[in-house]
């Protein structure tokens, strides 16, 4: 394990746990494990012990409340009393959409009496377009989601929001999590027909690249090592970097294992270009663009002429740029190229064929006015050129014989060791992995496929831990297991063992239903606690461990600015789509992007901002979006001033307030009172207290007079009306799940 990739604080612990480990008998040649590493709990099988017994069985209302009471029974704590309606209203609703309840489903909710009033509203919300837009964010932190390479030149990748809309449609249609997984990392080969199955494999495109790079070799390399330790944190909550140079020093996981997982992804290539178009239509497609072909070859025979000695320079200088490697691989014939410079030829097209609109722009004098006359001929048969054929992007393979994988020395790209098969953890089954080529005419390996397969063998005692502890980890703020991608030793310990693992195997029982998941957390007792605070609950359990209230946590950036914005009457519900530029602030440099021409996607749903790697959107980005060149399963939340600043004082903020003041003047002209009420209901789902009404209409009558010296007197009540809205965004209230 590289210790300088641990938060500083974890150094000497390892290097204290790590003479620890050295201190006992080295192992047998032929058990490369310790003792101690077999028994990790991680490694085991799924339990399914029954749910204990307890005391408190008039509180537990399912087996999750009778697995809590049992620990809080240890310590002698008391459960907390459930929460009040509308707070749980509000928790519900943050959770499975990021936006809060409209009036109207406050009264509706508050109105309905029947025993399972709040199941109802919960089936409701697990049912609506919201719901898969919340919580494939969730996933798309994961997934290190962005729509652009990174490095320094950061290249739009257009296409990315595909896999976008892939996960919102996977989560509001209740795909199987097991299916789920398995599209993502070998859709291509387990069903090629499939659009949906093509676009979930940029699961893996989402690695950062730079597409200039000189070695080609180095490059893949960095791409292998980004999906090796991806598919390891997310799907196997293991951090499988950390053999990447040497055996893990912890956790039992051999450097040869990191190169066997690696192996699974040796043929992998980016297919940025393929048609999302079914067949048939694909084939009525090329139909029409073969007659405006034919009518419009001899035009564009002249026009590519004229560019013949931009593009001799242009491929010569860029030829040379490369290594002799790269140089010998585009040299060679194609049935001649070995798979691995297959993969280089490919990767160095999109360099070495700059498009013809950028060398033209180069041509001067006769050459240029030509093209010009050329390119108004060819415009006459625009009618006659079918549509651009959308595109997807995601993976392929080449080939379906694999490039040779190597246990790489030190980790370095140039430094191979002895071959390597693909396999899995060896801890978990040592021998290689039995690797089916594809029978359904795919040109592939089918390595992929095995992976698959055995990420979601219903015994695999890591995926389904991991991924109901991720859905804990959402509803409560912190999962079961803390470091929701690291059960390894050197992460923080299980609170609830038992309770992970009665998680994991009805998991897999309900068919890796990930709605069935979220209904019974929520449902339980457990979830419907008040979040006050306790002295004598937290002396016993200062960090709530035990879960004995629900803890209080800041909202998600995207869900903060979504809720000012649906507050505000301004939300834009459209679903899907290329993604929208909202205006940057002031003094944001312009190259980042420009805004979107149509003001109204400016107030579409955070999780549809185009999402450039090294140019954030400000607002998300102060409000701690993670890094998008790294995976992340669990965010960090900070308390900053830019936060209170940006919004406190940035145009869009004043704006939303506005459109609220004139939201609530619309339901409440003019009195007062009913609109200080009003707004509240709007912005808290409640009215407000007495000490709260009056000391708003006391700012009323004060900031009035005020305002009145600069404003003209018709717009003084909308004014003060707009900064009493502007303080009620800037509550803890707002952006807090209570």
């Amino acid at each position: 394990m590289l210790l300088h990739s641990k938060p500083g604080a974890f150094v000497l612990l390892a290097v204290i746990f790590s003479s620890a480990a050295m201190a006992e008998p080295p192992a047998a040649p032929a058990d490369r494990f310790r003792p101690h590493q077999r028994r990790y709990w991680a490694f085991q099988p799924v339990k399914t012990a029954a749910p204990p017994k307890i005391a408190a069985t008039d509180w537990a209302r399912n087996p999750i409340d009778a697995f809590v009471a049992a620990k809080l029974e240890e310590k002698a704590i008391a459960p907390s009393p459930a929460t009040d309606r509308v707070t749980l209203l509000r928790r519900a609703y943050f959770d499975l959409t990021g936006l809060p309840p409209s009036v109207d489903a406050v009264q509706s909710f508050l109105a309905d009496q029947s025993p399972d009033a709040y199941e109802k509203v919960v089936d409701r919300l697990l049912a609506s377009p919201q719901y898969g837009e919340r919580w494939a964010r969730h996933w798309l932190d994961l997934a290190r989601y962005a729509e652009s390479d990174g490095f320094r030149a950061d290249d739009i990748r257009p296409n990315a929001w595909r896999y976008r809309d892939y996960v919102i449609r996977s989560f509001n249609a209740g795909k199987p999590y097991d299916r789920f997984v398995q599209e993502q990392i070998a859709g291509d080969e387990l069903w090629p027909d499939d659009l949906d199955a093509r676009v979930a494999t940029a699961f893996h495109r989402h690695y950062p690249d730079e597409y200039n790079a000189q070695n080609l070799r180095q490059r893949r390399q960095q791409i292998l090592d980004d999906v090796t330790d991806t598919v390891g944190s997310v799907f196997l909550g293991m951090t499988f970097e950390c053999a990447r140079c040497h055996d893990h020093k912890f956790d039992p996981i051999l450097h040869t294992d990191y190169y066997r997982l690696q192996a699974f992804f040796s043929n992998i290539s980016a297919d940025d270009e393929f048609p999302m178009l079914s067949k048939a239509e694909y084939a009525d497609y090329q139909r029409k663009l073969a007659v405006w072909e034919e009518k419009t070859a001899s035009i564009r025979s002249e026009m590519s002429a004229l560019l013949t000695a931009a593009r001799t320079k242009s491929h010569k200088a860029r030829y040379m740029a490369y290594v002799d490697e790269v140089q010998q691989a585009l040299d060679k014939p194609l049935e001649q190229r070995t798979p691995i410079e297959l993969w280089m030829a490919d990767k160095a097209k999109y360099f070495m064929n700059p498009a013809e609109e950028s060398l033209a722009n180069g041509l001067k004098g006769e050459a240029k006015e030509k093209w010009a006359k050329l390119k108004a001929q060819l415009d006459e048969f625009k009618e006659l050129r079918p549509a651009p054929v959308p595109k997807g992007t995601g993976l392929t393979e080449l080939t379906s014989q694999p490039i040779p994988s190597h246990v790489l020395l030190g980790g370095a790209y140039n430094r191979p060791g002895d071959p390597v098969a693909p396999g899995f953890l060896t801890i978990l089954s040592p021998g290689d992995a039995v690797v089916t080529p594809p029978t359904n005419g795919v040109n592939s390996t089918g390595r992929r496929t095995a992976l698959a397969k055995w990420l979601t063998a219903p015994d695999n005692p890591l995926t389904p831990r991991v991924m109901v502890n991720r859905i804990w980890h959402h509803h409560f703020g912190r999962g079961l297991v803390a470091t929701t991608s690291d059960f390894g030793i050197m992460g923080e310990r299980r609170t609830h063992s038992e309770l992970l693992d009665w998680l994991a195997a009805e998991f897999v029982r309900s068919g890796w239903d990930m709605k069935h998941m979220h209904r019974l957390i929520m449902s339980s007792s457990t979830y419907r606690q008040s979040s006050n605070f306790r002295a004598a609950a937290a002396a016993k359990d200062p960090a709530n461990q035990l879960l004995w209230r629900y803890e209080r946590r800041r909202l998600e950036g995207e869900s903060i600015r979504d809720t000012a914005l649906s507050v505000s009457g301004l939300l834009n519900p459209e679903l899907y789509g290329p993604s929208v530029r909202p205006p940057l602030p002031k003094g944001v440099a312009e190259s980042a992007w420009k805004s979107s021409p149509d003001l109204a996607s400016h107030h579409r749903r955070s999780i549809y901002t185009f999402l450039r790697r090294n140019n954030l959107y400000p607002m998300l980005d102060v409000f701690d979006m993670p890094d998008t060149h790294t995976s992340c399963g669990r965010r960090g939340v900070t308390t900053t001033a830019p936060q209170a600043l940006t919004y406190l004082n940035s145009d869009q903020t004043i704006d939303w307030a506005r459109s609220f003041a004139n939201k609530v003047l619309a339901a409440a002209p003019s009195d007062w009172k009913a609109q200080v009420d009003e707004a509240y209901r709007m912005a808290y789902s409640r009215p407000p207290s007495p000490a709260e009404r009056d000391m708003a209409l006391t700012f009323f009558e004060q900031h009035q007079n005020t305002i009145a010296e600069k404003q003209p007197s018709a717009q003084v009540h909308a004014a003060v009306l707009a900064d009493f809205c502007h303080a009620l965004f800037n509550s803890s209230e707002f952006i807090y799940i209570n």
